[in-house]
């Protein structure tokens, strides 16, 4: 918008967390407020400066989302796939959501001192209510900068019900860390549909070796109020109900994770 009125505009992500105010992103501010307020132009830099987490280096580009990333589908499948091809066949996983012992937050964007951020998902991926789907090996970095989406086929033993999608990036070691989420409410879950869930946009090189990976599960708690299935107001109920949550997946249920890649056709 600024740029369209001839302003000057820019933008600088960080991997810091919400309640960091030290540093780069304090510098950056003040000094391209008082430039203005002095009736100087600032000095000069690229209008966007993003920090590539995994390659941890800075790098500028000329726009957000940036040139050269085209979105590149990663389809979930049986035995815990993670795939550029959809399956063949159709089929289903399954878990058991309860409200009254609601997965928990593991990291992420929260207003938490120490809890924020960037943390091992490896504890909270062998709870029976989280769903995980791995890529082999990777041959060769890839490099994700822009928009992140799914579409996940779900369906629900009742009608109200989340549904929680994280990119996770599992080293060499074996140790799953969280790259991005997003969460949406559903209300009409009993029947199979798909799901749009629009996570947080991410910079993340995903290095040689390692292997990428996508959660799927009905809560993050306490980040998001957990859903007590009623349809009841989350911060009122006084009933809490679990739930059989299904994810489909097959040629006619494509379940995927849509990620901005460097140089995918």
């Amino acid at each position: 918008m600024l740029q369209e009125k001839g302003r000057s505009a820019r933008l600088t992500v960080g991997p810091w967390t919400h309640a960091e105010f030290t540093g780069t992103p304090v510098e950056e501010a003040v000094n391209f407020g008082l430039a203005h307020a002095r009736g100087v132009q600032p000095p000069h830099r690229a209008p966007v400066r993003l920090y590539v987490m995994g390659e941890d280096a800075w790098r500028s580009f000329d726009s957000w989302p940036p040139a050269g990333y085209s979105p590149q589908r990663f389809h979930l499948g049986a035995a815990g796939a993670l795939t550029s091809e959809p399956p063949a066949e159709s089929s289903v996983d399954t878990y058991r959501y309860d409200p009254a012992d609601p997965t928990p937050t593991a990291g992420g964007v929260r207003l938490a001192v120490g809890a924020a951020g960037r943390a091992e998902n490896t504890e909270l991926e062998a709870r029976p209510d989280v769903l995980t789907y791995t890529t082999p090996v990777l041959d060769q970095d890839v490099e994700v900068v822009g928009e992140v989406s799914a579409e996940i086929w779900f369906s629900c033993s009742l009608p109200h019900a989340d549904v929680l999608e994280r990119l996770c990036d599992v080293d060499q070691d074996g140790r799953s860390w969280n790259v991005c989420d997003g969460l949406v409410g559903l209300t009409d879950a009993a029947e199979p549909q798909g799901v749009s869930v629009t996570l947080w946009p991410t910079a993340y090189r995903f290095r040689r070796g390692h292997r990428i990976r996508v959660q799927v599960a009905s809560g993050t708690f306490p980040r998001y109020t957990r859903n007590p299935g009623t349809g009841e107001s989350p911060a009122t109920a006084t009933t809490l109900l679990a739930a059989d949550q299904t994810v489909h997946f097959g040629p006619d249920r494509p379940s995927a994770i849509t990620l901005p890649v460097l140089g995918s056709a």
